[in-house]
């Protein structure tokens, strides 16, 4: 189970930090965030290798995209499509607004169930496929601090989400400007053993079933209009409290 951070601040410098957690099989092979697909040069994101698709990018028009599965809906069905298509489609577009329509009107019967968050700048939406062919909710994503897991946006009977969510509104915002992102790197990496399965609440997870987070990220997006501040995008090619993160060359 995936998890996604968002705190949106209008008229701040940075308005939109999000961090993310990858939880995955620990030998699905994927590649750390880049540019690997010839024909959509404009986006930069973590590549699965079995699949083609990515859970988490950014493109060059600010506008970030990441997938997370639904209860009950973890891997594959190879009677459908892939939802590491669902990023790479919404990064397609220059604007999350225009990207959050275009996959409100996918075919939902094409899917496993997921959670799509899709955001810039300016706005924030999560899109919400419950499975079964069922139609597909988008709601905007509200000023402040929003997690999202398998469950709904702040669906605090998550366990990750009923744990954590207080504990980053109360800690210290992320300081792109001096890269102080202290806080919120020690709450990403907090681990908890568990043998039988995900340790509830933990934001890092280690499992005996070949299971766990496998990656980490911290963006950051600018204010419009700030000439020459680029996006920031951290990472970690590992569980983030035994790996580094290290700088994206956006």
């Amino acid at each position: 189970m995936c998890t996604i951070v968002i705190l949106r601040r209008p008229g701040h410098d940075w308005p939109l930090i999000l961090a993310a957690n990858r939880d995955e099989m620990t030998d699905r092979p994927w590649q750390e965030p880049g540019r690997h697909w010839g024909d959509r040069a404009e986006i930069m994101a973590w590549r699965d290798e079995l699949a083609g698709g990515t859970w988490l990018g950014l493109n060059d028009w600010g506008v970030i995209a990441g997938v997370l599965n639904r209860p009950g809906s973890l891997g594959p069905d190879a009677e459908l499509r892939s939802r590491g298509e669902l990023p790479l489609d919404a990064m397609d577009h220059a604007e999350a607004a225009i990207a959050a329509d275009a996959l409100s009107a996918i075919d939902p019967a094409s899917y496993r169930s997921f959670n799509l968050i899709i955001a810039d700048a300016g706005q924030a939406f999560w899109l919400s496929s419950p499975g079964g062919g069922a139609a597909i909710r988008a709601e905007p994503i509200p000023e402040g601090l929003s997690m999202i897991t398998a469950f709904d946006l702040n669906d605090d009977t998550s366990p990750r989400i009923g744990r954590y969510k207080p504990k980053f509104e109360a800690a210290k915002a992320p300081d792109p400007e001096t890269g102080d992102w202290a806080a919120w790197q020690a709450m990403m990496g907090n681990r908890r053993e568990n043998t039988e399965g995900e340790e509830k609440g933990a934001m890092t997870i280690v499992t005996d079933k070949g299971f766990g987070t496998v990656s980490s990220s911290l963006l950051a997006l600018p204010a419009p209009g700030r000439l020459g501040v680029k996006p920031q995008w951290l990472f970690a090619p590992g569980p983030p409290d035994e790996t580094d993160y290290e700088r994206v060359e956006l």
